[in-house]
């Protein structure tokens, strides 16, 4: 029981984090001059895709290593 709460808890938590990537990549790339705070765009964007990156790696391993097959996420 425990064991399917903490996979489920992280598969979450990277997806939450990659969601939150890609809704500010989406924000720059469609309004860039509405993002005073940050006058390099492109540097901006690449840290967010390494977040993603980062974070889908996370949900990867996991599924490799620890995957639905090999634990029960329906109890």
């Amino acid at each position: 029981m425990l064991k399917e709460k903490l996979y489920k808890a992280v598969m979450s938590h990277a997806q939450g984090n990659i969601d939150k990537a890609v809704a500010n990549v989406e924000v720059y790339m469609s309004n860039p001059v509405g993002v005073a705070d940050h006058s390099d765009i492109v540097g901006e964007i690449i840290k967010e895709l390494k977040v993603i990156n980062s974070n889908q790696e996370v949900k990867d391993t996991l599924e490799k290593h620890f995957g639905a097959d090999k634990v029960n996420l329906n109890g």
